[in-house]
């Protein structure tokens, strides 16, 4: 019964992981190559390599291998480093950002004074 429990706790904790890694690798995936540069962090490349691999481990692997603790922590440190200066830099969310026209202004879109 004990052990039926911890099986259960560690699926569930596996789950958690995979959305992380998950979260983190589209977060990477609509974020702009330029920002990578400007938040003086590593290129867009190696982050979607890295999350990418982390997902695949987390899913492959049993929780208590060191594989998936390595892409769990590599999944934090995204979210925890990368993706706060990204979002300094781009100037807030990657994917559900709202793109104005080029006629908008600082207070809003631009009308030719009508």
């Amino acid at each position: 019964m004990l052990m039926l429990g911890f099986a259960g706790f560690m699926g569930i904790l596996k789950i958690i992981l995979m959305a992380i890694s998950a979260f983190g690798l589209f977060d990477a995936a609509f974020r702009r190559e330029d920002a990578f540069r400007a938040a003086d962090k590593q290129n867009k490349v190696f982050w979607l390599i890295i999350l990418g691999i982390a997902l695949v481990v987390s899913y492959l692997f049993t929780i208590l291998s060191i594989l998936p603790i390595a892409g769990a922590v590599a999944s934090i440190v995204y979210i925890v480093d990368v993706r706060p200066a990204l979002q300094q830099v781009g100037g807030g969310r990657g994917w559900g950002r709202r793109r104005g026209s080029s006629s908008d202004g600082p207070y809003g879109p631009w009308n030719g004074g009508r």
